[in-house]
């Protein structure tokens, strides 16, 4: 009789989702505010050797900027943004899971405000020239 032994490692790596370098995101769902299917938030995002850096505006936001750093699939970043509703400036910390799909890339974040948690779900919106033929692929 033969005895094969198998090593498995019960921690598997997770593989590094894709750059999200000039990759744009809307709000999908957030448990902060209802999110405004007809004009969600949207962000922009840039990513250059582990700094992570963006713009973002759009449904409860006049406009809004963030700065931060990525290892492996998570992000933490600041921001600071203007409130559509009162010109209010809220600045605050998060950090964010980077998921690969079969759709794109998703990104949960999590963030506290009033010693309350919260989750947003942002989704990856597909690049016009990706989706056109010839085009380069995001």
């Amino acid at each position: 009789m033969t005895l094969i032994l198998v090593a498995v490692n019960p921690i598997d790596p997770i593989p590094a989702a894709p750059s999200l370098d000039r990759r744009r995101f809307v709000m999908e769902s957030s448990t902060n505010s209802a999110v405004d299917s007809n004009s969600p938030s949207s962000f922009q995002y840039f990513e250059r050797d582990g700094v992570i850096w963006g713009d973002y505006d759009g449904d409860t936001v006049v406009f809004g900027r963030f700065v931060g750093t990525r290892v492996g699939n998570e992000l933490s970043v600041s921001f600071a943004h203007v409130m559509a509703a009162d010109g209010l400036v809220v600045t605050g910390t998060s950090g964010s899971v980077v998921e690969a799909t079969s759709a794109g890339i998703r990104l949960v974040e999590s963030f506290r405000i009033d010693d309350v948690d919260h989750v947003s779900i942002c989704v990856e919106v597909p690049s016009e020239s990706a989706s056109q033929p010839g085009g380069p692929a995001s």
